[in-house]
């Protein structure tokens, strides 16, 4: 994906890690063993490979506390920031996501963008619109927010869930 400017995007889009999904779909971040199901409509926001989920596919919701991990492998504390809240996942692994840029199929009417510095302490946010028809459009806010050097990443939301969609750190 690039930006409307078409440079390549100074960030990367990134999933729930592979290692971090296994150990989700064991048991969850909020301590409990979920079950999965076939998801019969599809359309489920799926954080393994940043798609919606199809028709047909079993999926599992789990509790994820995204800034946890990424702060125990830092050293930092995620204090009052390390929040648990519900995503989808594949019920087995999948492929992952097909590149490294904002993912289409995650895009929506509002988002919330929230920024953390390296010591897992929010620096600020911003809600942001990102329908389809205007996907070109988040790089841009990305690597507005990224131009803080104090951004280490950011952790994209759904306004309306509060659901976490994705991680994006900048390419340093």
């Amino acid at each position: 994906m690039t930006t409307t400017t078409g440079t390549a995007p100074s960030h990367e889009t990134r999933p729930i890690p592979p290692r971090v999904l296994e150990r989700l779909r064991e048991r969850d971040d909020a301590g409990h063993v979920r079950e999965g199901f076939t998801d019969g409509e599809g359309g489920a926001p799926l954080r393994c490979c940043l798609r919606r989920s199809r028709a047909g596919e079993r999926v599992v919701l789990v509790s994820y506390a995204p800034l946890r991990g990424w702060a125990l492998e830092r050293g930092a504390d995620p204090g009052p920031y390390d929040e648990v809240g519900p995503v989808f996942v594949h019920e087995r692994p999948c492929a992952g996501p097909e590149g490294t840029g904002y993912p289409p199929e995650m895009h929506g009417p509002l988002r919330a963008l929230r920024a953390y510095g390296a010591d897992g302490r929010i620096l600020g946010g911003r809600v942001v619109e990102l329908p389809e028809e205007r996907a070109g459009e988040v790089d841009a806010v990305l690597a507005e927010v990224f131009a803080d050097p104090e951004v280490a990443l950011v952790h994209v939301r759904a306004v309306v869930f509060g659901c976490f969609l994705a991680e994006v750190r900048p390419l340093r």
